[in-house]
Order: structure tokens, then C-alpha cells, then sequence
């Protein structure tokens, strides 16, 4: 059996997340208290189910600290879980309730959106360190959607290796194991015939394939994960997530990351552009 978890703050789209996994086949239950997962997973085994996903968040009240324990107890029956924790910036989800006009789950203590998005994260702190972590700051829905099914499809087998674009002027992706810098490189942008293309195209290609800092920008950085990937593997991470930033995200950080994620032929690659997402 394979049980996708699906955890996070309130409005960072674990909704969305959830019907995404419907949609692909998945037996999905919203809002399971934490204790109530090993009973419910013996139910589904005797239904005959193979693939469920449950959200699981501060909605469960007190059964929440359960969780890890409940996490190392269904693994060690055999059960394939993976726990994805969705999360976003303070300012944008307090943008998301404001826009969308609903309640903060905790707010019914009195307190302010603001004030429950910090009392929310220190809820889930332990909960965070157990799985995947997605920041949806920049992510429309569809984008949301296509991460987690890339996500789900991923052999749990292996350490899945993911390299990520960004634009340093929307922000570091907070799900990010290491952020590198590209924005002391050569800027296409500066080139009006240029600047309508992005790192993937051939025009941009050409242009940084004529920068001999920007190949050992690239072979500094792909040097320095093949170096610590066995370290990471030791510690039995299902993911890895390599961030490489410029200021817009369009041009620099997004052929970097193309070429990075060539450079490892024999790992599980998946590559993410949150800025190409964003604009189209």
C-alpha cells in the first residue's frame, strides 16, 4: 500500500494538493486525526484499497504530536508513506485569507491571522521535518498540482535529486536544501533580443555557452552535491532539493539548473521553474 500524507499551513493549497491526488487515482480523506491512521489504514488494506492520501494538520487538535510515531509504526509494516508539508510565506497566505475572506482555522482563539500563521507553524515545526517540503508562495494552482503528482510518481526507493530556478526579487523558495547565487554571472536581460527568452531556449544557450564562468559556475556547484549526495542518502531522504537563484528567474538561474539536472544521469532528476511557472 502507499499512503501519500499531505500536511501544512492553513492556505498554502492543501486542498488543492488533495484533489490532485483524487484526480490520479488516489482514495483521499480530508482532515484524518493523526491517531486514527493505522486504524484507518487496516480498513482500506480490507477494502482492498492500494493508494490513499490523507491530509493530516492542525485541524487534528492534539493528535498531531502523534504523528511521527504513528509515521515510523506504519513503515515498519510494509507501507510506502510519504509526507508532503505545503507551506508559503507569512505575507502570502495573510493575502490568501484576506482575498478569499475566510477563517484562519485557529483564529476562533481571538487572535489575528498573522498572529495564527506563527502560532500554526510552531504547531507543525515537528511535522515539517518528516517529509517534503513545497512552497507555493509563487505557485498557481495548476503549477501546485503538476509538482505533486511528479512528486508522487517518484521512485521512494531512491533519493530523488531536485534542482530548482528562481528570481532572488520574488523571493527564496523556502523548500530549498541549498540556494546558490547566479546573479554575479553575465545578464541577458540587458539585451533587448534576448530578454524575451528564458535559460531553456537556444538563443540564451548560445550566449552563456560564450562565458567560461558560467560552465565552472556549473561544475563548482554539480562538484560540491555529488561530493555530499552519499552523506544525504545515509540519512534515508526521500529528496533534495538544489536551488540556484537570479533576480528574475527567467534567464541565468533556469540554464544552470538544465544543465545540472543533466549532469546526473544516474539519479532520480526533477526540475522545477518557479518564475517560468509563474509568468506562464
Amino acid at each position: 500500500m502507499r499512503l501519500i500524507l499531505i500536511s501544512g499551513l492553513s492556505g498554502s493549497g492543501k486542498s488543492v494538493a488533495l484533489r490532485a491526488l483524487e484526480d490520479s487515482g488516489f482514495y483521499c480523506v480530508d482532515n484524518l486525526p493523526a491517531t486514527m491512521l493505522p486504524e484507518a489504514m487496516a480498513m482500506y488494506a480490507d477494502f482492498g484499497y492500494k493508494d490513499i492520501a490523507i491530509s493530516v494538520d492542525t485541524r487534528s487538535g492534539p493528535t498531531l504530536g502523534a504523528l511521527p510515531k504513528v509515521v515510523e509504526s506504519l513503515k515498519s509494516q510494509g507501507i510506502d508513506v510519504r509526507l508532503l508539508f505545503l507551506e508559503a510565506k507569512p505575507e502570502t497566505l495573510v493575502k490568501r485569507f484576506s482575498e478569499t475572506r475566510r477563517r484562519h482555522p485557529l483564529s476562533d482563539t481571538g487572535i489575528t491571522v498573522e498572529e495564527s500563521i506563527l502560532l500554526e507553524q510552531e504547531m507543525l515545526a515537528e511535522v515539517l521535518e518528516l517529509g517534503t517540503r513545497i512552497d507555493t508562495s509563487e505557485l498557481s494552482a495548476n503549477a501546485l498540482r503538476s509538482w505533486v503528482r511528479e512528486l508522487v510518481d517518484a521512485d521512494s526507493s531512491q533519493l530523488t535529486l531536485i534542482f530548482e530556478s528562481f528570481g532572488f526579487k520574488h523571493g527564496v523558495p523556502q523548500d530549498a536544501d541549498f540556494v546558490f547565487d547566479a546573479r554575479c554571472l553575465p545578464n541577458p536581460y540587458y539585451d533587448p533580443q534576448l530578454r524575451p527568452f528564458t535559460g531553456r531556449d537556444q538563443p540564451i544557450i548560445d550566449f552563456f555557452a560564450g562565458h567560461q564562468e558560467v560552465a565552472e559556475m556549473i561544475a563548482d556547484i554539480q562538484a560540491m552535491i555529488a561530493k555530499w549526495l552519499p552523506c544525504y542518502g545515509k540519512e534515508n531522504r526521500s529528496y533534495l532539493t538544489v536551488a540556484v537563484g537570479c533576480t528574475g528567474g527567467q534567464h541565468r538561474s533556469v540554464y544552470i539548473i538544465e544543465n545540472l539536472a543533466r549532469a546526473f544521469p544516474d539519479r532520480q532528476v526533477l526540475v522545477r521553474h518557479r518564475q517560468l511557472y509563474r509568468e506562464h
